[in-house]
């Protein structure tokens, strides 16, 4: 269960968020400052390199322990910050006005927040059968 809650894990911040977001929604918006798309691809690229070697961990090393806590900082980290978004003017609506959601709730916060649960979960749930 842990492999498989923290590769979905990575699968969504390294290969989904940036085939998402190498586009002109983000990356390539003309609305967007030089210096906003640095700190994009930053952490497109940061993100997508930790959900490597996470991946590695995972399967080659058979560790988890870091690999969760690793995902859980990144997936954790968005959803913070999707949280805190009114504090510093944030918002996951594009200048148009649309959002990508499914069931009515943002595709980010979803899939994040299951990836995140999934992984907690397992980890209570293995805590619980070793006490």
């Amino acid at each position: 269960m842990k492999k498989i809650a923290i590769t979905f894990s990575v699968l969504l911040y390294a290969l989904v968020v940036p085939f998402l977001e190498i586009n002109d929604t983000h990356v390539l918006n003309p609305d967007w400052t030089p210096h906003v798309r640095i700190h994009e691809v930053w952490q497109l690229v940061t993100n997508s390199s930790i959900g490597i070697l996470c991946l590695w961990l995972v399967w080659f090393k058979k560790e988890t322990k870091i690999s969760a806590i690793l995902s859980l900082l990144v997936t954790g980290g968005f959803l913070l910050a999707y949280a805190l978004q009114e504090t510093y003017g944030g918002s996951m609506k594009y200048l148009d006005g649309s959002e990508k959601t499914l069931f009515g709730i943002n595709i980010g916060v979803l899939g994040f927040g299951i990836a995140f649960a999934l992984i907690l979960m397992s980890y209570v749930l293995k805590n619980r059968k070793t006490h």
